[in-house]
């Protein structure tokens, strides 16, 4: 039974709003002693001529309770008008269906919606890093959401392997690799080079010509520099392709930018043709954005090489070819939001087919306590290197609370290490800037994923000791303390959780609800006794911590994080 829904019912039958305008206007209150919902009355002030507090007490008179099976009361509050569930067929309703369909609670129906998300398009010169790790996880978790939400999701990613950032280190390592091959994890090696180009530019300024000589060069096919581009972008890729299995990233295909940058020319060229680009001063190939409120955007260099926004024009039309899809997400940080509102008005301009469908989720900057990485000078944290830390850290914690042979510690550290990464990351919204602190993201205690498994682990252990068998036979009207009634209330929440994060593209909300969650369940535990109860109590509090073992573990599924039995 959907109770908000029964709540619309109720409210379509005595205002002239649809039901669609309801949904989207009923709240939830900010303490259980003022409803379960509330309606705000102020919309309703132009239609009644009155004012909202007297619009919520004639409508709480109006509205009788006694001819709903959900609705226990119904009171005026000022200008809201407040709904009291009955909460023993709340209970009942929410515990029966969590227990029956345990992982698909909250599952959304099969849309028709196909929906693209490409991450993490890296640059083919240096590894992932930490702000890497933060697209993968928004673009891996938001693609788990809008699947459990019933959507096709297709995810892709773009190597964006040539450029002049690329040859930067290719001409480092032309310089002063000595033809070596890698003796580390192949991208770091490749890395490497970029990092002593920044060094080695900052005394020899010829190095930024040699730079711009080789990308012509690779541009005009030259035997030579394609072979040495060829033999660095495969390390860089196949180290990439070492990271995303550790992160359990598939994609379901991979573009790369020299595929498909001639046929880009050949677009702007045609459009420059046409007349809808025009030439600046310094000759280059320019988008005249300045009447839509942009600034003007280069689409292609006086000397003919492309850049950035030349490729991204073709690949938003090969994409668009490949798949067909309703709605393409581009998760890329928001030091790119001018370039991505760029792209979309110039595809407008070009009468691309899905421009309604295109959205930039833009993510902000993490930095250390330390301060702000920077590539070239080589202060970036590595994405394998931070999971090999976070894994060794959460190591140190657990030896800390267990004796445990080597072998539980390192499977317990392997669940702990990188759910308090992902936690700590996707618990911001995606726009915030944040400062990531490894230790304080392994904490037990706080706004952390540690804190969250564990709650799930502790449950599992009572489950363990018990021996009675959890059952949907109980008393529901035995759910009447304060602690009871604010678990109940967020398990039922869950699915609208879910629907809210895949609309806004907000993994944080889910983020946010487990945290809620927990925190709740920890209360619970602390006020509300199991074990030692009378039998009947006992039953009915073992369903509750079992389906909130169910959603904890489900919502930690949904944001790629371990929901361990143990900790």
């Amino acid at each position: 039974m959907d109770f908000k829904q029964e709540i619309v019912n109720i409210l379509g039958k005595e205002i002239g709003l649809s039901k669609e305008e309801l949904l989207g206007l009923i709240e939830v209150p900010p303490t259980q002693d003022m409803g379960d919902y509330a309606f705000p009355c102020f919309v309703l002030s132009k239609i009644f001529k009155r004012t909202p507090n007297e619009i919520a007490v004639e409508l709480s008179k109006k509205i009788e309770p006694s001819k709903s099976k959900v609705i226990e009361r119904v009171v005026s509050n000022g200008p809201y008008l407040n709904f009291f569930l009955n909460k023993k067929l709340f209970a009942k309703n929410t515990l029966e269906n969590i227990y029956a369909e345990k992982e698909n609670f909250g599952r959304g129906k099969e849309k028709k919606d196909r929906i693209m998300i490409e991450y993490p398009a890296p640059n083919t010169n240096k590894p992932l890093h930490l702000g890497h790790v933060r697209n993968m996880l928004l673009g891996k978790s938001l693609s788990n959401i809008l699947i459990f939400n019933g959507y096709k999701v297709i995810q892709v990613n773009l190597n964006n392997d040539r450029g002049i950032h690329i040859c930067k280190s290719m001409i480092a390592y032309k310089k002063w690799g000595e033809k070596r091959e890698p003796d580390k994890k192949s991208d770091h090696f490749v890395g490497d080079f970029y990092v002593l180009y920044a060094k080695k530019v900052k005394s020899d300024e010829k190095l930024e010509v040699e730079a711009h000589q080789m990308l012509e060069a690779w541009e005009e096919g030259n035997k030579e520099v394609r072979a040495l581009w060829k033999k660095m972008n495969k390390w860089a890729i196949d180290g990439f392709n070492q990271t995303y299995k550790r992160f359990g990233i598939k994609f379901n295909k991979v573009y790369n930018e020299s595929d498909h940058y001639e046929k880009a020319k050949e677009i702007v060229l045609d459009a420059y043709k046409k007349g809808l680009f025009k030439k600046d001063e310094a000759g280059n190939i320019v988008a005249e954005l300045e009447p839509y409120a942009l600034s003007n955007k280069v689409v292609l260099r006086e000397n003919g090489t492309s850049v950035y926004m030349t490729q991204d024009i073709n690949l938003a039309k090969i994409k668009y070819d490949d798949f067909k899809m309703d709605r393409s997400i581009y998760v890329v940080g928001s030091e790119q939001n001018l370039h991505f509102k760029q792209l979309f008005k110039i595809l407008d301009l070009l009468k691309f087919k899905n421009t309604k469908g295109l959205t930039h989720l833009s993510y902000g900057m993490i930095a250390l306590p330390e301060g702000r990485m920077k590539s070239r000078e080589g202060t970036v944290v590595d994405a394998d290197n931070l999971l090999d830390n976070m894994e060794f850290l959460a190591a140190k914690e657990v030896k800390k609370r267990h004796k445990l042979t080597e072998e539980e510690v390192f499977e317990r550290a392997k669940q702990i290490g990188p759910g308090a990464l992902n936690f700590f990351i996707l618990k911001y919204e995606p726009a915030k800037d944040f400062i990531f602190n490894p230790k304080e993201s392994l904490s037990f205690e706080g706004e952390t994923g540690p804190y969250i498994q564990y709650a799930h682990a502790r449950i599992c252990s009572i489950l363990r000791k018990t021996k009675t068998p959890v059952s949907v036979d109980v008393d529901y009207s035995y759910f009447n303390t304060k602690e009871e009634q604010r678990v109940l209330k967020l398990l039922g929440d869950y699915p609208v959780i879910l629907k809210e994060s895949a609309d806004s593209y907000k993994p944080s909300l889910v983020a946010r609800y487990l945290l809620d969650l927990s925190q709740s369940f920890n209360e619970f535990y602390h006020e509300c006794p199991i074990i030692g109860e009378v039998e009947e109590l006992k039953k009915a509090r073992l369903l509750l911590i079992c389906c909130t073992k169910e959603v904890l573990k489900s919502g930690l599924a949904l944001l790629d994080i371990s929901a361990p039995e143990r900790m």
